[in-house]
């Protein structure tokens, strides 16, 4: 016999609805009090540690006044302010100054990982220099070196040893010290060949020691000369011992890592080992603990993931982000919006430091060479590659050919050299002398063993401007015989074939300094396994001039070397160069003291000297 719902039921049902609505509405709050207990207990870890640590201070500054060893007043001998903090200072000096507010951005590519020495691209050395320093950093405006953790250095004679004296008092954000230790672990760590850090191995070669001769004074020792030896060392990223080392006994554990973050700058990660690329932004707070005598402005800096072209538009329009980096194509329009340009600053340079776009010809694709192999193919590719074309109809004519790595405006380049124009008829002479021919009359060009002239061009996806240009550019090579297929990739797909070397060709760029070492890039010891020599290029005679270039001291001589060096790269194009494109920025209308220096538009640039009034924050606590 069935039973009837009755009222009661549904009465007892509800009860028990309720009941268990209670019960996970009770376990919500539960986990939410757990969560809030666990930051109040790391807070007052991180606080009893901050009070040993001065404790500790104040007991050892007693000791020093007792046995006369310190006097009243003396700053350990860093007198007044840190000329590196000068411009941080004055901007803080403002009538309108004040901290606060979060500083958003956004970047056009998901990171693979910040971890330091695994990261190979620019947007997670954007990350890392808010949070990890260096013994010196450079004047904006003169470009003469500055001390940061270093106090002072002194050179050898012969030019051989560099010793740094620390500043006292500098610790991680986590309240450890920073020390001479520090200094000689970051060094060992990076050459240590378990450690997944070829690129800065092959810089740091060059260093035969570095060597802790003090708590606080370290020492390197360089093997031989070199032109750059104050940059090598004065930049080396300062990582925690106390943190890293571990990662020895278990080096793929710290190589295949997303998220290993910490450092002594004014950001910090809130937990420096639990980032991962799935979050969609990267999240850095002030650093409650920094040493410097001017505190960054911003209680945040995030960097969101937005890798469209049009949403990164529209998330700026909408005040989302406080930059947007315009496309040429769009940026005329955009000076037209009286509503976007009543809310934002914008800026139209040529930066002095800026980077170059290329094309990546591989030379070697498992372990055979490729048709790129030949000088006269990549010289005739280059021929084929209407730059002023691409200039004019990509770029509005916001950019400018590149000729080499080396900018135009420097010393290292060669004046006499002017970019390789488009030049059909001469390119299929050189495509003839490597024996491509139309042999079948079906207007492709085609190898001794009738194998057409085809290749893949590899490509970022979601950059407008990358895939108007590689359309173009494969109408350009149409003209002549060679079939481009272009391949459109993401950001993580396009680093795993340029680590696998199982590309056919790629569009990337190089970002640029004020003066480019091509080491990295050219010299035929760098195709080893994760080198940036990615394409396969070996050519001796340029081998022995960046050799030579590097070991020579003296700049005159060592710009005619990086000249000559120029000249084989002109000549053997390992990669088209193809341009150097204007800077073209809109900046949120709230951010205050932006300026343009000889190195880029001081928007990132550390220690902070742009702010936001209080008035126009709109994150506030």
């Amino acid at each position: 016999m069935q039973k009837r719902f009755t009222a009661k039921d549904s009465l007892l049902l509800a009860m028990l609805v309720l009941i268990f609505f209670t019960l996970i509405l009770a376990m919500y709050m539960v986990d939410r009090q757990w969560l809030k207990l666990a930051e109040v207990e790391q807070s007052l870890r991180e606080q009893s540690g901050d009070l040993r640590g001065i404790r500790d201070r104040v007991r050892d500054l007693d000791r020093r006044l007792q046995s006369g060893s310190l006097t009243v007043g003396d700053d350990r001998g860093t007198p007044g302010l840190p000329a590196a903090f000068e411009r941080a200072f004055s901007a803080s000096q403002a009538e309108d100054y004040a901290q606060g507010d979060w500083l958003v951005d956004a970047f056009g590519s998901g990171l693979k990982t910040i971890t330091p020495l695994v990261s190979t691209d620019a947007y997670a050395s954007v990350v890392q220099q808010y949070v990890i320093e260096t013994l010196l950093t450079r004047d904006p405006d003169s470009l003469e070196w500055q001390g940061l953790l270093a106090r002072d250095w002194q050179i050898s004679d012969d030019g051989l040893e560099f010793t740094f004296n620390l500043r006292p008092d500098i610790r991680f954000s986590d309240g450890k010290p920073c020390t001479a230790d520090d200094i000689v672990f970051s060094f060992d760590f990076a050459m240590n060949p378990a450690i997944a850090a070829p690129r800065q191995r092959a810089y740091y070669e060059k260093i035969e020691s570095v060597t802790k001769t003090g708590p606080l004074q370290v020492v390197f020792k360089f093997k031989e000369p070199y032109f750059n030896s104050l940059a090598l060392a004065g930049g080396l990223e300062i990582l925690a011992r106390h943190f890293y080392e571990p990662y020895l006994q278990r080096p793929e554990t710290f190589n295949q890592s997303k998220g290993l973050l910490i450092g002594t700058g004014p950001y910090r990660l809130k937990d420096p080992s639990t980032w991962t690329p799935d979050k969609g932004l990267v999240e850095l707070e002030r650093n409650p603990r920094y040493w410097g005598p001017v505190a960054p402005s911003f209680d945040r800096v995030l960097w969101k993931i937005i890798e469209n072209d049009s949403a990164r538009l529209t998330t700026f329009r909408n005040g989302e982000i406080d930059s947007y980096s315009a496309r040429p194509q769009e940026y005329q329009k955009l000076l037209a919006d009286k509503e976007l340009n009543a809310r934002s600053h914008n800026f139209e340079y040529m930066n002095p430091v800026a980077g170059y776009s290329y094309l990546a010809w591989n030379e070697i694709k498992q372990d055979r060479p490729t048709i790129f192999a030949d000088r006269r193919v990549r010289l005739a590719m280059t021929l084929l590659t209407d730059r002023q074309r691409l200039i004019e109809e990509i770029y509005l004519d916001y950019a400018e050919p590149a000729i080499s790595p080396f900018n135009p405006r420097s010393k290292q380049h060669d004046p006499a050299l002017t970019p390789h124009g488009y030049d059909l008829e001469r390119a299929l002479t050189l495509l003839r002398e490597a024996g491509f021919e139309d042999r079948d009359g079906d207007r492709v060009l085609e190898d001794a063993e009738g194998k057409p002239f085809r290749f893949e061009l590899t490509y970022f996806q979601d950059n407008e401007d990358s895939k108007r240009m590689v359309l173009l550019l494969k109408d350009l090579y149409a003209r002549a015989g060679i079939l481009l297929v272009p391949k459109p990739s993401e950001w993580p797909v396009m680093l795993d074939l340029l680590d696998k070397r199982t590309f056919d060709a790629i569009t990337l760029g190089w970002t640029s300094g004020v003066e480019t070492d091509i080491y990295q890039m050219f010299h035929s010891s760098q195709r080893i396994p994760g080198g940036d020599n990615f394409i396969g290029y070996a050519n001796e005679q340029l081998d022995q001039l960046i050799d030579r270039a590097r070991a020579t001291v003296e700049e005159e001589p060592r710009m005619a070397l990086w000249r000559q060096a120029e000249r084989i790269m002109y000549q053997d194009q390992p990669y088209t160069f193809l341009i150097r494109r204007q800077s073209l920025l809109f900046l949120d209308k709230r951010l205050r003291n932006l300026k343009v220096t000889k190195l880029g538009l001081n928007f990132a640039l550390l220690p902070m000297e742009i702010y936001v009034p209080a008035g126009l924050q709109k994150y506030v606590k």
